[in-house]
C-alpha cells in the first residue's frame, strides 16, 4: 500500500498547484515577497552565507530561490582530469546504465530513451554508460552547471507530471524521473556526447537556461530544438540553467568516459564544481 504521501501527491491537481506557487512566487509586492522570503530561510535553514545578495535585495521569492553566489565560494576541481557536480545537493543514485534501464530505487527504474526523450538512437550510445542522479532540496542552491565542456546539439522539454523527487517518493512512484516534466540536454564534448537532464517537481514553477529556447514551463506538447546551426559551447562550470522552486539533474555519459570516485553512494551531500568522477579511457 502506498504511503499516505505518495497517496496524496496522486490526488493533488499538480500543474494547477505549481502555477499557483509560481504567481506567488513571481510576485515583487514587498509584503508578499519579503514575508515568503523569510519564511523559507527559517523553514528550510537556508544558510545565505555564500550568497552574494542580503534579504531585501532580491526583486521575488523566485530571484531568491535562483540566488546567485559570491565569487569563489564554489571552486571547481581540475576539469582536466574529473567530472564536476552540476548543482549543490545530494546523490539520490549513480551507477552503470544496464540494458538500457537506469536504477531508481529498490525495485524501480526507468529507460534511457523515455527520460532523454531523443529517440532510440541517442539513448542507445549511453547503453553500458554511467549515471548520476542528484537531488536539490529547498535550501540548495538551484543553478545548474557544466559538468564537462561541451557544445549543445539539442534539446528536448518534455511535459509532464510533477510529483516530488525526494526519497521517498522515488522509492514509492514508478519511473518517477521519466513521468516528471523535465528538459533533456544533449551535449558533444572531448568526453563524447552526455546528456544533462532537468527534471521539474511539485511546487516547481519553471525550468530555464541560460541559451533563448521555445518551450514555457506547464506545457502540452514535447518541444525538440536543434542547435547544431547555432553552436553554443560550454566549459566545464558554466551556468546551464536554473530551477524555480524544485528538483533533480540526471546526468548519463557514453560507456567507458567516466568512472564515478571511490566511495560516493547514495546520499551522499554535493557541493557544485566537486569532483565527482575521473575522465577515463581518453586521449587528454
Amino acid at each position: 500500500m502506498p504511503a499516505p504521501f505518495i497517496l496524496l501527491q496522486h490526488a493533488l491537481p499538480q500543474h494547477a498547484l505549481s502555477r499557483f506557487a509560481g504567481a506567488f512566487a513571481s510576485s515583487e509586492q514587498p509584503w508578499l515577497r519579503d514575508r515568503l522570503i523569510r519564511r523559507f530561510i527559517d523553514t528550510y535553514d537556508v544558510d545565505m552565507a555564500d550568497a552574494a545578495r542580503g534579504i531585501g535585495q532580491f526583486a521575488s521569492f523566485n530571484d531568491f530561490f535562483t540566488r546567485e553566489l559570491k565569487p569563489g565560494v564554489r571552486p571547481l576541481a581540475d576539469a582536466t582530469d574529473f567530472i564536476l557536480s552540476p548543482a549543490d545537493g545530494a546523490i539520490s543514485q549513480l551507477g552503470a546504465i544496464t540494458d538500457g534501464r537506469i536504477f531508481q530505487a529498490k525495485g524501480r527504474d526507468f529507460t534511457a530513451e523515455e527520460i532523454l526523450g531523443h529517440g532510440a538512437e541517442a539513448a542507445q550510445r549511453f547503453e553500458g554508460g554511467q549515471f548520476i542522479t542528484i537531488y536539490l532540496s529547498p535550501r540548495d542552491y538551484h543553478r545548474v552547471h557544466m559538468p564537462a565542456a561541451g557544445v549543445l546539439r539539442s534539446s528536448a522539454y518534455i511535459p509532464g507530471q510533477l510529483f516530488s523527487v525526494n526519497t521517498m517518493t522515488a522509492a514509492g512512484v514508478n519511473r518517477l524521473f521519466a513521468r516528471n516534466e523535465r528538459l533533456a540536454c544533449l551535449f558533444d564534448g572531448p568526453d563524447g556526447a552526455f546528456a544533462s537532464i532537468m527534471v521539474g517537481a511539485m511546487i516547481v514553477a519553471g525550468i530555464d537556461t541560460v541559451w533563448p529556447h521555445r518551450f514555457a514551463g506547464h506545457g502540452r506538447d514535447v518541444v525538440h530544438e536543434d542547435f547544431t546551426a547555432d553552436a553554443r559551447r560550454f566549459s566545464s562550470g558554466d551556468e546551464m540553467g536554473r530551477f524555480y522552486l524544485g528538483s533533480t539533474v540526471v546526468l548519463l555519459f557514453e560507456p567507458g568516459r567516466v568512472a564515478w570516485l571511490d566511495g560516493l553512494k547514495a546520499g551522499d551531500p554535493l557541493r557544485m564544481g566537486q569532483a565527482i568522477g575521473r575522465r577515463s579511457a581518453l586521449d587528454q
